[in-house]
């Protein structure tokens, strides 16, 4: 994947792909990895790479999004039944296929949805399915012939990537589901067409070598969309509206808001959106964000800070209402929390208040334990995960920094939090934004005391990805760690403890980071779900065939599984491999094409359960003091 290049719509690279010839789709492959190495410049909302000395390709992106197949033009003497436009569509990052942002401007970053409780060309429904205007009482609503037919095309769809794997999935492979995700949110099921449209992304990411690619991650992507797809058919009522999701985020007016900064957070995703999202909170410490989030890449990120926040008439950047107040008044609100700048709304600075008083202190005293099971319960894993309303995984943690451990990822902060040691870890690795470098200079601030944000990361074991932390030296400053960036005169010494006047850490200035060593932590054993974990993985990376091999250790892991007294973890690994093992022959003694349903709901099986006993793991590490699972 090509982050120079403009986001794609879903359907536009469908369409270029599914015109090629047999022949063609056969080098697309190659094609889109010769056209990754090729110059691209910019112009405006136009994107030209050459193809060679002589051939331009163009991409129109006008509002930076490639919406139309002849918006993509190629100059060689094929066009446009060519293969460099194909290339080009497969080599961008996947767009989000989705209306149009309301004029006034309520919808600043991509969300997932249609009405869920209105058919095109039906009936308005309310929200469990009864007609408004009376006349019988029909049952719970089910899904339309067409989101049947739909749902199922995703299925299939994403069961095949599942098939073939990271490394087999190739750019007619993603094309289809791609097709299946545009065709899904023409149905009305945009949240079946976000999923596909991750598991795309995740797989261009991880074919491209991308840095931020992480195979969990990927493996959580083609579990959610398999899930959805699996379970749409067959869902009523109000399970059948959360399955379809929803377009847009709806705001409702929610009258006059007195909110206090917490802190701003770069966001840089795969799919080519970059920008901030800053939190606020009220005297109830409900939770509100500010978002600045539009295609870009690492540079707009990390200058959002700097940005004026799109509300009212405000002049406040990010990084200033982090740290100080917003009354609006004729405030709209999503159900996520997330404030709308509508022409209605009006915004004045007014006064912050600290993290040790006042109405954001509030935020600290919830108990941890209370924190975990919100997070647990209504984390990022559903829409609207962080929403100010509702659950979200943020926690607000007084913690003692004790050292570093180190992982695979890289190094991580362990601190003490209520006798629990934790492990802090960094929310993003790209090397343009600060996360790793502020992690680092804040693990040599050994037995400080810190209050902290930070997003919980589930597992096994008690780990968060720090966001913000009070400033070692002054606990009156904050560092927002994906934005500002910490010196090491920042910190506190052994001579000086506590300087009264810390240095701004917000200079572009890279620090030298001292290398800290790792200091060993209390061991638990661990739960053996890694046996079956680990072929969840393999398989999104390597495909059915590395599971279908002979002696591939199956026999051997479900038995410990069982003997260590996970019975149906030792069934369901069980039955994946003989899923992927299971091709018959005809009676010439062929193979027939493989059983990809059966393999993908054995998969999908193994990856739900693996999930939910990794939910119960993770409640419970958080509730043992003293221990650390490494």
């Amino acid at each position: 994947m090509n982050p120079d290049l403009p986001p794609v719509a879903p359907s536009v690279t469908a369409d270029l792909v599914g015109a090629l010839s047999p022949r063609l789709r056969k080098r697309l492959d190659a094609g889109v990895a010769k056209l990754a190495a090729r110059p691209v410049v910019r112009e405006g909302d136009t994107v030209r790479i050459a193809v060679d000395d002589d051939t331009d390709l163009t991409l129109h992106a006008p509002g930076g999004t490639v919406t139309g197949a002849d918006a993509v033009r190629c100059g060689c003497l094929l066009a446009p039944d060519c293969l460099h436009r194909a290339a080009a569509a497969s080599a961008a990052p996947v767009a989000e296929d989705g209306p149009a942002a309301a004029p006034d401007d309520e919808a600043d970053a991509p969300q997932y949805a249609a009405d869920p409780t209105r058919e095109k060309g039906g009936t308005p429904q309310d929200d469990g399915g009864t007609p408004r205007d009376g006349g019988g009482t029909p049952g719970p609503e089910t899904v339309t012939p067409a989101q049947h037919t739909a749902a199922r095309a995703v299925f299939d769809a994403a069961a095949a990537v599942l098939d073939a794997g990271t490394d087999g999935a190739g750019a007619v492979v993603q094309a289809e589901l791609l097709r299946a995700a545009h065709s899904a949110r023409l149905a009305g099921l945009p949240r079946a067409s976000a999923a596909a449209v991750a598991v795309v992304t995740g797989v261009r990411a991880a074919r491209s070598a991308d840095p931020a690619y992480r195979l969990a991650d990927l493996a959580d992507a083609v579990r959610d969309v398999l899930a959805v797809a699996h379970r749409l058919p067959a869902a009523t009522g109000a399970d059948l509206a959360e399955l379809r999701g929803t377009a847009r985020q709806p705001y409702r007016p929610d009258g006059s808001l007195r909110l206090y900064g917490l802190f701003s957070e770069a966001v840089l995703t795969a799919t080519g959106y970059a920008g901030a999202v800053t939190w606020t909170a009220d005297a109830d410490g409900r939770l509100y964000t500010v978002s600045d989030v539009a295609p870009g890449g690492p540079g707009r990120a990390t200058g959002a800070a700097d940005r004026a926040v799109r509300i009212g008439d405000t002049a406040l950047t990010h990084r200033e209402l982090s740290r100080a107040g917003l009354a609006v008044s004729g405030a709209t609100v999503s159900p996520t929390g997330r404030l709308g700048a509508g022409a209605g709304v009006r915004a004045v600075r007014a006064s912050g208040a600290s993290w040790h008083d006042g109405p954001t202190a509030r935020l600290w005293k919830v108990p941890v334990a209370e924190q975990i099971a919100r997070a647990l319960s209504g984390g990022r894993g559903g829409q609207g995960g962080r929403g100010a309303h509702g659950g979200h995984d943020l926690l607000f943690l007084d913690v003692t920094v004790t050292g570093t451990v180190r992982e695979a990822t890289g190094d991580c902060v362990l601190a003490v939090c209520e006798g629990l040691t934790l492990r802090l870890a960094a929310a993003h690795d790209d090397p343009a934004l600060p996360h790793r470098d502020n992690l680092r200079l804040l693990s040599a601030a050994r037995g400080g005391r810190l209050r902290i944000v930070a997003r919980l990361a589930p597992g096994p074991l008690p780990r968060a990805l720090l966001l913000a932390a009070e400033h070692p030296a002054d606990p009156a400053a904050r560092v927002d760690l994906g934005l500002d960036r910490l010196q090491h005169a920042d910190l506190p010494t052994p001579t000086d403890p506590a300087p009264t006047t810390p240095r701004t850490p917000t200079t572009p200035t890279v620090p030298a980071v001292p290398a800290f060593p790792a200091v060993p932590v209390p061991v638990v054993d661990e739960a053996p779900l890694h046996l079956l974990r680990r072929r969840v993985h393999q398989t999104v990376s390597g495909g059915r065939r590395v599971l279908a091999f002979p002696g591939s250790g199956a026999g051997g892991d479900s038995g410990r599984l069982r003997r260590l007294g996970l019975a149906t973890a030792g069934d369901l690994l069980d039955e994946l491999h003989a899923a992927a093992a299971d091709r018959s022959r005809d009676a010439f003694g062929r193979l027939l094409p493989a059983d990809t349903d059966r393999f993908a709901r054995a998969w999908l099986a193994s990856a739900v359960y693996t999930r939910e006993v990794e939910r119960a793991l993770c409640a419970g590490a958080w509730s043992s003091p003293g221990a650390v699972v490494v």
